[in-house]
């Protein structure tokens, strides 16, 4: 995966817009001003690219002791958020779909049941 694949699966999702809050190297991705990924352009540039991805917090020790791939969240609440390593070679790419997919979902599944309406 590329940045602009990422950056396109993030966006063909409902109700995502895409940001730079932090700084000029910061592109996060959010769900009704909630974010559920991040990514730094430079570190993704220099081939060192991993995304940030809210996760459920059993599911993500699960995945950080199956995949080296798979770190706490770099700067993030370790429990809840998973750096993603996408340019190592142990991580199936239907995976990371799927961990931006479950991000989503917990982002929305945390929001009042008035504003998950508008993204199903």
């Amino acid at each position: 995966m590329n940045i602009e694949e990422f950056r396109n699966y993030c966006m063909q999702k409902k109700e995502v817009s895409v940001h730079f809050p932090f700084d000029n190297d910061t592109l996060v991705f959010k769900v009704l001003g909630k974010m559920f990924a991040l990514a730094s352009l430079k570190r993704w540039e220099q081939g060192e690219g991993f995304i940030n991805l809210k996760c459920d917090p059993d599911y993500a020790q699960e995945l950080r002791e199956q995949y080296d791939s798979i770190k706490p969240g770099y700067h993030m609440h370790k429990q809840q958020w998973n750096s993603v390593y996408i340019h190592n070679q142990d991580l199936p790419p239907k995976l990371v779909l799927d961990l931006i997919d479950h991000s989503y979902d917990m982002v929305v599944k945390g929001m009042p049941k008035s504003k998950q309406k508008l993204v199903q």
